[in-house]
């Protein structure tokens, strides 16, 4: 039961009005350069309508062409019409103009292009795509498929592959699991990799470790050995990639091995263009993990662009069903496992509607007994991304964002991050001004975080930690510690603490400030713990606060953390990149990628 309120002062009301007319004209400005949010259906997904073509991509090895198509024809297609087109990139044209080095290389191809014709595909439609010119392993990716409808699938296969019998049953039995089961289907999943997970793409990541009851999990990483691809991801990435190669903006993201790879190899690679789309939309791939080195796709990695010389095969080929599992079990997408680029483990659709909700959610974020509750409320979109960023910079993890723009929540749930929608903390009985109500969810959620036994620090959207992680205050003098004049405030958990808490907020806090000025919520906080002869400690001695105008390099104190703070309502993106405080890029996304040590959770 929530005590009575008092109509709000008006003056609170109207500087609340035209608080949000300036936001909301703002943001209008820079709507269109927003992160994409895939929509949380798929649009018309028709099963009659399945089409499957699988695209193998060759160049002048005729003997691993040859084994990949042997093993692509002894797979098991049913009934099923199954096309195969094959696209075979032109040789290079020699700096020599040695003659006889042309001849050996025109025979080359003309020794495929006689296999080809020859090589019989009684399963369906077979094509083959010859190119009159050296296209490269990237145009020949991005360029072998536009999907014809959203029930077009390819499957992709370089040369040197080889494939499992009982591949395309695996992949037909995923497709209708996870792409036309309603209750299976997520928008983040952009395909199927069948090769073993075995790369960690992100410096200093977590070493792939995963047991048997996990045959099937999701993983960030595309996979180039036998990928399977969404048809509606794929056209976003194909839109995507015109657009960044027509400004000139490189694939780079700083932190990821595959970085490095671009540096040294150029355009002759096309992975780092599309990890750089799976970062900024924050999609995933669904991998295999069978134990024992087993896939149902082999790459022999030989010889040619990415390998100098025959490396051999990375996996042990699955030929027939195993006995130790059930090859085609689909467990449902929610008990499935998903990790980032640094084999992290993440945990999407984390969204509290209900106090009731919290401990529930609390148990999947981490062992530290401190939460941050991150207060979005007049943040802006841009301004949340950035924040992010910093938190990953800095490591910290324990944290909630509250806020009441279900959109945004409901994005930044998708991509891994615990959010609370304060509009349904509320219930049907609050009214008044929105800084009044949000007065009343911020007090609720820190009693029952209080409850639960954790130490809160709130803090406010428009600021970050630029060196560490907020701290585990040591002082046990106060349970309160906060400077009034911004919003950043830590609560020790203890009996005293709950009870003084409980009766100031169910007491004094919920009758609303009297002040004819607009205050922050610690500021209240402040003023009421006076009214009750208790007193803040102050963060001056843990905490640098500084003012963003007045921030530079000197700013930082050694031994105490900084966290630079500015007004909510003014565009501070050219303030925060003057002073190195803008992590994200073009595409509203970070600029890196950062490791951290992972924190089993609960």
């Amino acid at each position: 039961m929530h005590p009575k309120r008092r109509p709000f002062l008006p003056f609170f009301l109207l500087l609340s009005l035209l608080s949000f007319a300036a936001i909301l004209l703002y943001s209008c400005h820079y709507n269109s350069s927003l992160p994409h949010s895939p929509s949380n259906a798929n649009s018309n997904p028709n099963p009659s309508k399945f089409k499957f073509v699988i695209k193998v991509l060759a160049y002048n090895r005729l003997a691993p062409l040859k084994r990949c198509l042997h093993s692509l024809s002894r797979a098991e297609y049913g009934s099923d019409g199954v096309d195969l087109h094959i696209h075979l990139d032109h040789f290079k044209q020699p700096e020599s103009k040695n003659l006889s080095v042309i001849h050996q290389k025109v025979e080359s191809d003309q020794q495929i292009l006689g296999f080809l014709d020859g090589f019989r595909w009684p399963n369906g439609e077979k094509q083959i795509i010859y190119n009159s010119e050296n296209r490269g392993l990237q145009a020949q990716w991005i360029e072998a498929w536009w999907p014809q409808s959203d029930d077009e699938f390819a499957f992709v296969v370089e040369d040197d592959l080889e494939l499992s019998p009982l591949f395309y049953k695996f992949l037909k039995k995923a497709i209708t699991t996870y792409y036309y089961d309603k209750s299976n289907y997520h928008p983040s999943i952009f395909g199927i990799s069948l090769q073993r997970p075995r790369f960690v793409a992100g410096k200093h990541g977590n070493k792939i470790e995963l047991d048997t009851d996990n045959r099937l999990i999701l993983y960030q990483m595309v996979g180039t050995w036998g990928q399977l691809l969404f048809p509606k991801p794929w056209k976003e990435f194909r839109l995507w990639y015109n657009d960044h190669k027509a400004k000139d903006i490189k694939p780079l993201l700083q932190g990821m091995v595959t970085t490095g790879w671009y540096k040294k190899m150029g355009e002759r690679i096309w992975t780092p263009w599309f990890i750089k789309f799976i970062h900024s939309r924050g999609y995933f791939n669904i991998y295999t993990n069978f134990g024992r080195e087993r896939a149902l796709s082999v790459s022999h990695r030989d010889a040619g662009v990415n390998y100098g010389r025959n490396a051999g095969p990375d996996s042990v080929l699955i030929m027939q069903k195993p006995t130790d599992f059930e090859l085609y079990e689909m467990k449902p997408l929610g008990t499935l496992r998903w990790y980032n680029f640094c084999f992290k483990e993440v945990f999407p659709g984390r969204i509290v509607n209900g106090l009731n909700q919290l401990e529930n959610v609390l148990k999947i974020v981490q062992n530290d007994k401190t939460v941050t509750l991150v207060s979005l409320y007049g943040t802006r979109e841009l301004v949340v991304r950035n924040l992010i960023c910093h938190f990953e910079k800095v490591g910290l993890r324990n944290y909630f964002f509250l806020g009441d723009d279900l959109e945004l929540l409901s994005d930044l749930a998708r991509r891994g991050h615990p959010v609370i929608y304060g509009n349904h903390l509320l219930g049907g009985e609050i009214s008044g001004a929105e800084f009044t109500k949000q007065m009343v969810v911020k007090g609720n959620l820190i009693r029952r975080f209080l409850e639960l036994g954790y130490n809160i620090w709130l803090m406010d959207g428009n600021m970050a930690p630029v060196t560490n992680a907020l701290p585990e205050l040591s002082d046990q003098s106060f349970e309160f510690l906060a400077r009034d004049d911004v919003e950043l405030m830590f609560l020790r958990n203890s009996l005293n603490t709950r009870n003084v808490w409980n009766d100031l907020f169910v007491s004094k806090l919920a009758e609303k400030s009297k002040s004819s000025e607009k205050e922050n919520f610690v500021n209240l906080i402040s003023k009421a713990l006076e009214k009750n002869h208790l007193k803040m400690g102050t963060l001056d001695e843990w905490i640098v606060l500084v003012n963003l105008g007045k921030y530079n390099k000197d700013s930082t104190v050694k031994g105490r953390d900084t966290v630079v703070y500015w007004s909510g309502l003014s565009p501070v993106e050219r303030e925060l990149e003057n002073v190195s405080l803008w992590l994200i890029d073009e595409d509203n996304s970070c600029n890196a990628v950062i490791c951290q040590p992972q924190s089993k959770p609960k």
